[in-house]
């Protein structure tokens, strides 16, 4: 069940939703239009080390 993000059309809202299905149907929590755009999101990666480092960033320093 992933989280997608999305964007509406009408008035702008950036906002997550769970999808259940690819079947169900989106629309904006703030004025329920179905003019949404599903965006494209950053996923996470794992990093070893980056915790014991005290680093705030998994990149090299």
């Amino acid at each position: 069940m992933p989280i997608f993000e999305y964007e509406c059309g009408k008035c702008g809202r950036l906002f997550e939703e769970l999808v259940m299905s690819a079947a169900q149907k989106v629309a904006c929590p703030s004025c329920g239009s179905a003019d949404i755009e599903k965006l494209i999101s950053r996923i996470a990666k794992k990093c070893s080390g980056c915790a014991s480092s005290g680093s705030s960033s998994c990149g090299p320093t």
